[in-house]
């Protein structure tokens, strides 16, 4: 699932009310969300919340999303003509017709 990383502040603030008001007064659920409401309070005290929005988009952004693709082709002869053409550099992640792949050195040590 992908969260909204640009949340509205006040908004969370009254949603963690709202449940909050469910709990005792001094319950672990009541010192949990307390916590979590200062915390936020803190970062936006401090003028961290640019940080702490980029912080979590990417502790929810999948991994997949910061692979960054060197060149993609659409056929095996088209990426051959690149990896001929002494542009690519070890380590380069190509795809070729939707298919990931890693420019390596080839065995013989040509490249």
């Amino acid at each position: 699932m992908i969260y909204n990383h640009d949340f509205d502040v006040d908004s969370v603030f009254e949603r963690l009310r709202t449940i909050n008001e469910k709990y005792p007064e001094g319950s672990p659920e009541d010192e949990a969300l307390r916590i979590a409401a200062v915390a936020l309070f803190y970062v936006r005290e401090t003028q961290k919340l640019g940080d702490y929005r980029e912080f979590f988009r990417s502790f929810y952004t999948p991994a997949i999303n910061y692979i960054v693709v060197a060149q993609a082709f659409a056929t095996r002869e088209e990426a051959d003509v690149w990896l001929g053409s002494g542009a690519a550099k070890e380590g380069d992640l190509v795809q070729i017709a939707g298919q990931g792949f890693q420019v390596m050195p080839e065995r013989k040590g040509t490249g």
